[in-house]
């Protein structure tokens, strides 16, 4: 079996054929709505009430180290990106792969949906590189990642492949209640 294909495939073709077409069009309105009070998002640096405003840039982050939260927070467009951008791809693209830094502590976020879907689009193209570089002999050998310390690399790719496709799907429900609003 080529690992290395089977696990890229599997992402590359949620990314190509769902998740990215369905990003297509998204505006800075849909990006940053807040369906419901009290969400969790992307906003001005300044304006957040989150226990945590996360980043350096002129937009910060909601986030909370305490939980669990009863309900947990709804988070929007923007901050299901943000987390896909930093969290998923950005930072085990960095760890694992050489790309650049990066964290939620210190992370210019977008205030913008264009700048988002360019942050994406960077972080996928950095973690599908670092992916597709890697051996067969790699994929069976431990990677070494906080709570995958004994398990193979594939097991992370997998996981990272999980956290992309659910993530991906909220954001399209997201635009669906957003187009379907009244």
């Amino acid at each position: 079996m080529d690992w290395t294909e089977t696990l890229v495939e599997q992402l590359d073709w949620h990314w190509n054929a769902q998740l990215r077409p369905r990003l297509t069009g998204l505006t800075d309105e849909e990006y940053l709505w807040e369906p419901v009070p009290d969400c969790w998002s992307v906003r001005p640096r300044g304006t957040s009430s989150a226990p945590i405003a996360a980043g350096t840039g002129a937009f910060t982050i909601d986030y909370a180290y305490d939980g669990p939260f009863d309900p947990e927070p709804f988070t929007t467009i923007a901050w299901r990106l943000a987390h896909v951008i930093v969290g998923v791809f950005g930072d085990r693209a960095h760890r694992h792969f050489g790309a650049p830094a990066m964290s939620y502590h210190d992370f210019p976020y977008a205030g913008s949906a264009d700048e988002a879907l360019a942050q994406l689009d960077q972080t996928y193209a950095d973690w599908t590189a670092g992916v597709r570089s890697l051996t067969a002999e790699q994929f069976a050998g431990p990677c070494g990642e906080p709570g995958y310390e004994q398990h193979p690399y594939a097991s992370l790719v997998l996981h990272i492949n999980r956290e992309a496709i659910h993530h991906g799907a909220e954001v399209a429900l997201l635009r669906d209640l957003y187009a379907h609003r009244t």
